[in-house]
């Protein structure tokens, strides 16, 4: 009787500890396993480069550390990671390494909005024939191509260009051409 009671008493306490042995491993297998799945899934995107990119799990949290060109990025990466299966959180520790991206998009925003302005305050004005003008801009600088029938008009089409709001400089690519 004393020595089945012993046995059971061992059995009782080996029994969590080695439960507790095989949880750990099963948790080291599937981290594993969802480290492979984020690795492959930045490898397989195209947008982002990723060999920058390190991925560490641990109880299924992701840690993404490394670099990525803009914010962008960052959060594309940080998104694929969290919709993957297992995957309980991310951790997005990745460094934006072109700090001035986001004065790139501010940029592009105010040379789009210059173009939309000065090509609508062309093709109001009566005197500029403005379905003839192409607008460009590019950090401030318009570019004025196409056909006009006067340099008064040419001239119109500076001015209205110049005096349009974040232009730093106009680029007079007109050509007068005159209608017979």
């Amino acid at each position: 009787m004393k020595l089945t009671t012993t046995l059971m008493t061992l059995t009782l306490i080996a029994a969590p500890v080695a439960m507790a042995g095989e949880n750990s491993w099963e948790k080291e297998a599937k981290d594993a396993w969802i480290d492979g799945k984020a690795e492959t899934t930045l490898l397989l995107n195209t947008n982002l480069n990723s060999f920058d990119i390190n991925t560490d799990v641990k109880d299924g949290e992701v840690t993404l550390t490394g670099k990525v060109e803009s914010e962008v990025d960052k959060s594309l990466a940080g998104e694929l990671i969290e919709s993957l299966d297992g995957v309980t959180k991310v951790h997005n520790k990745l460094a934006v390494i072109n700090s001035d991206s986001p004065s790139k998009v501010v940029q592009t925003l105010t040379d789009s909005k210059v173009v939309a302005v000065v090509k609508t305050r062309l093709l109001i004005e009566s005197e500029v024939t403005g379905s003839n003008i192409d607008v460009d801009a590019k950090q401030g600088v318009v570019t004025l191509e196409g056909e006009v029938a006067t340099d008064a008009e040419r001239d119109l089409a500076i001015a209205i260009a110049k005096n349009t709001a974040d232009v730093t400089k106009v680029v007079d690519k007109l050509e007068i051409v005159e209608k017979s």
